[in-house]
């Protein structure tokens, strides 16, 4: 019969013995570890480090001293917009609750803001804060949803308000810099920089009209940006930050903005009559694809409204013949020397003339080309 070996009393003892020693000096080494020593085998303990000495930078460069100086002499004219819509908790309970926010800028000293229409659509109410952290409520003065402009106005005193310096889009040049400052995703008062990246940009207005000569930049532009002011090296206004091309609703760096020349022109419109005031030629325009479809370029009189300046310049609206056949009207295709390949290009055409204005159009019937002139209307 197999005999299991036997572990004596003696034995016993040393494994004992070593086991309680191993397992102590265990203890011992984790309960003197300090700070800066390692217990990893092998490390060596480490002496305190001392920082590191500080080296001088030296001067900023100076496109980085324009940089500064620039955000520092144009901040002030930038405002914070906050949006507010009412809505019931309760059969009497009616709050008004943040809706969004923006950014806007100052254009004078009585108190004028302009920002994007979007930035506002819908609200019932607005706040603006300015530069300095005071908050003011703003009345809407006059919207341009076509241009996507609005203008609201704070009764603050005229020494907390600093305008905007106003510039021109006409000579922009693609490469120059340009810098944004607005409030993405509600970090307010952002500077950002870039370069004009293209001119001469369409975009889209909520109404669905197009926006010409729109620029398009690499400045990053966020949610938050809508309405801020698109500035050249000088500090001087050249657009109003709208819009941004992104698959993710982020900066792709593809930003758009309306140019100074378009706001220069609506803004006294707005706070003059709260819209803007364009001229009438008095037509009815057909579908676009109908001229498409012709292969002819212009705007196709649909009909002619009477006693209208296009019915005192002769123009024809299309008609249907006796056989049944349609006889299609005069193509207007340029007003004022301006070329028209649309129904927008018309509008910004007419926006470009006041009521009183007389214009000059050329107009095709059959296939025949003339010049006409027209003495535009007052707007219905």
């Amino acid at each position: 019969m197999e005999q299991r070996p036997v572990i004596g009393r003696s034995a016993w003892r040393v494994w004992l013995v070593a086991f309680l020693v191993g397992a102590g000096g265990a203890f011992v080494v984790l309960k003197v570890a300090r700070p800066g020593t390692s217990v990893l085998r092998g490390a060596p303990a480490v002496a305190p480090v001392a920082p590191q000495p500080v080296i001088a930078r030296g001067d900023l460069a100076e496109d980085e001293k324009a940089t500064i100086e620039l955000f520092r002499r144009t901040s002030p004219s930038v405002v914070y917009i906050t949006t507010l819509s009412r809505q019931a908790f309760g059969f009497l309970d009616v709050e008004e609750v943040p809706q969004g926010t923006g950014s806007g800028f100052l254009w004078d000293r009585e108190g004028h803001v302009v920002t994007n229409y979007h930035v506002i659509q819908g609200a019932s109410a607005a706040r603006v804060t300015l530069h300095d952290q005071s908050v003011w409520p703003a009345t809407l003065v006059g919207a341009a949803p076509d241009q996507d402009l609005a203008v609201l106005r704070i009764r603050a005193p005229a020494e907390k308000l600093q305008p905007v310096l106003v510039g021109t889009s006409r000579d922009l040049q693609v490469g120059q810099k340009v810098f944004a400052i607005g409030n993405p995703f509600g970090l307010d008062f952002t500077l950002t920089n870039g370069i004009v990246s293209a001119l001469g940009r369409s975009i889209s207005a909520m109404t669905g009209r197009k926006i010409g000569d729109v620029i398009q930049t690499d400045a990053a532009i966020n949610p938050g940006n809508s309405g801020g002011p698109l500035l050249d090296s000088a500090g001087r206004l050249i657009g109003v930050n709208t819009q941004i091309a992104s698959p993710s609703g982020a900066s792709a760096g593809i930003g758009f903005a309306v140019p100074v020349d378009t706001v220069n022109r609506v803004v006294p419109e707005l706070v003059a009559h709260g819209r803007v005031v364009r001229p009438r030629l008095g037509i009815a325009a057909a579908p676009e694809w109908v001229l498409r479809r012709a292969g002819v370029e212009g705007v196709l009189v649909m009909s002619v409204a009477e006693g209208s300046a296009a019915a005192r310049a002769g123009l024809r609206g299309t008609s249907r013949a006796e056989d049944g056949s349609i006889v299609l009207g005069d193509v207007v295709q340029s007003l004022g020397g301006r070329k028209l390949a649309s129904l927008d290009d018309l509008y910004a055409a007419l926006e470009d003339h006041r009521p009183g204005d007389t214009v000059k159009l050329r107009v095709l019937r059959g296939d025949k080309t003339r010049d006409v002139e027209v003495r535009l209307d007052e707007p219905e």
